[in-house]
């Protein structure tokens, strides 16, 4: 296995998960932290511990949407293993930020109930405090609480759709539109022939 693709997944994924586990110790330790206003009207910390899904949607019990996360998770990662030789660097590093993401979310899933004693593994909130508090009248433009895995999450799926023609390139080098284009192009001009 090609080491450099290894490291283009891996390292962003300890990255996101250091920093989404040390930003959350922070808030969750520092009370002076857990509703302060960093830019008057945009922006503050506002501690939160999330039972459900992401957007606040509550569908499952915690422990069920621990497992379908891990489970989700577990597949990607197997898929890009499985198709490393063909991934692209840039492609590769995104995925390492939606892993390292992942893995932080589901840490607090795993851990959080026993680190804070109010439930067992997999019973985990988790820990979200970033929140843009602007407001147009009475709505709240982006009314969400998120954390550090989440904006990697965020900003890895953005740049894959921005730049997708980048990031799956065939080991020829052609981008896989072209190349299926081509191989219709010729098709076509063998049955004119």
């Amino acid at each position: 296995m090609n080491k450099q693709k290894l490291t283009a997944i891996f390292v962003p994924a300890f990255i996101v998960l250091a920093l989404d586990q040390l930003t959350k110790w922070l808030i969750r330790t520092s009370p002076e932290l857990q509703n302060k206003v960093l830019i008057e009207g945009w922006l503050q910390f506002y501690y939160t511990k999330n039972p459900g899904m992401a957007l606040g949607i509550d569908v499952f019990s915690t422990p069920v949407i621990s497992v379908i996360a891990i489970l989700a998770v577990s597949g990607i990662l197997f898929y890009i293993i499985k198709n490393i030789e063909e991934a692209t660097i840039g492609y590769l590093f995104c995925m390492g930020l939606i892993i390292g993401g992942a893995f932080g979310n589901i840490s607090d899933r795993l851990f959080m109930g026993l680190i804070m004693d109010y439930g067992g593994v997999l019973e985990g909130h988790v820990v979200d405090f970033i929140y843009f508090s602007l407001q147009i009248g009475d709505w709240t433009v982006f009314p969400y609480i998120f954390n550090v895995a989440d904006v990697a999450i965020s900003c890895s799926i953005i740049f894959i759709l921005i730049f997708n023609r980048r990031f799956f390139i065939t080991q020829n080098g052609e981008s896989e539109t072209e190349e299926s284009v081509t191989e219709s192009e010729v098709k076509t001009d063998s049955t004119l022939n």
